[in-house]
């Protein structure tokens, strides 16, 4: 202070505040007069960190090597700047529009929680870490199992093939096996090789079991080709910061509109016939002529 070394003590001496710390610094003559002072206070594990524009003038710049900022508080920084490496800001804050003289008061006698929460600041986080991919990989769980569903269903009336339900339950259950054999390998290795690994291992069980169920590798080979497209498809959007909404709509209205091409000369009744058993189309003749009898 002044260049005169004071002694921090515990405690803020604010109202019943407990958390944080003081110097006192004896009677000022603050008429006319400025005072200078410094103290460099090393941080380790913050998140967060925060001011008070306790001045009747407050400017404060930040600068960081940190690429994900989240700025917080009462008062957004007058001018910022943010790459992929590092970021800065700065506040120039004036007690007019702080209120500063009617938070002093009123933390005088004793209310300083209006004062301890007018404060301005930046928080640290990561935007795409691990465990945030995995998640977002999940939330987008029923939409890829149900692309999958959908081309797994094309086939089955291209082809005029008959699918029982316990086979669309394996093949979703070996869909939802990937998200689960994602999230455990990218606690062990990068969430890329993790995702690639998953990918490929949960799509060639499918197609191989997609091939027998088919009766054809060339089949087989097809749908194990659109599992890599929508892994592809699901990687591009958890990788993207700022688009992955846009993305997930473009592809469902892609596939939407694909498949509504592709079955728009489709007999649905003619199918739904063929594909319904022997035995019910004669239950179902046998109701008709009885009815009729009557």
């Amino acid at each position: 202070w002044q260049g005169k070394a004071l002694e921090f003590q515990s405690g803020p001496e604010l109202g019943d505040q407990r958390s944080g710390m003081h110097a006192p610094l004896g009677m000022l003559d603050v008429e006319g007069n400025s005072y200078a002072f410094d103290f460099k206070l090393p941080l380790r594990g913050m998140e967060t960190l925060q001011f008070s524009p306790l001045g009747k003038s407050t400017e404060v710049r930040l600068t960081a090597d940190w690429p994900h900022p989240s700025f917080i508080g009462r008062y957004l920084p007058d001018a910022s700047s943010i790459d992929d490496e590092q970021f800065s800001a700065s506040w120039n804050i004036s007690s007019f529009s702080s209120g500063l003289p009617q938070l002093l008061a009123a933390c005088q006698k004793g209310k300083c929680n209006a004062l301890l929460n007018d404060t301005f600041g930046v928080t640290l986080f990561n935007s795409v870490d691990v465990y945030q991919q995995s998640e977002r990989s999940v939330k987008y769980a029923l939409l890829f199992i149900g692309l999958s569903f959908i081309a797994f269903f094309l086939f089955e009336v291209m082809k005029g093939l008959r699918l029982h339900p316990m086979q669309y339950l394996l093949v979703g259950l070996g869909l939802s096996v990937f998200y689960l054999l994602l999230i455990s390998l990218s606690e062990h290795i990068a969430f890329t090789l993790a995702y690639l690994i998953a990918s490929l291992a949960s799509t060639a069980v499918i197609g191989f079991y997609i091939s027998g169920v088919l009766h054809s590798w060339r089949h087989g080979r097809v749908m194990t080709a659109v599992l890599l497209l929508l892994y592809a498809m699901l990687f591009a959007i958890l990788r993207s910061e700022d688009n992955a909404l846009l993305m997930g709509t473009i592809a469902i209205f892609a596939v939407l509109s694909m498949v509504m091409v592709v079955t728009r000369r489709i007999d649905w009744y003619a199918i739904s016939e063929r594909m319904t058993p022997p035995t019910v189309q004669q239950e179902e003749r046998k109701e008709k002529e009885e009815v009729f009898e009557v």
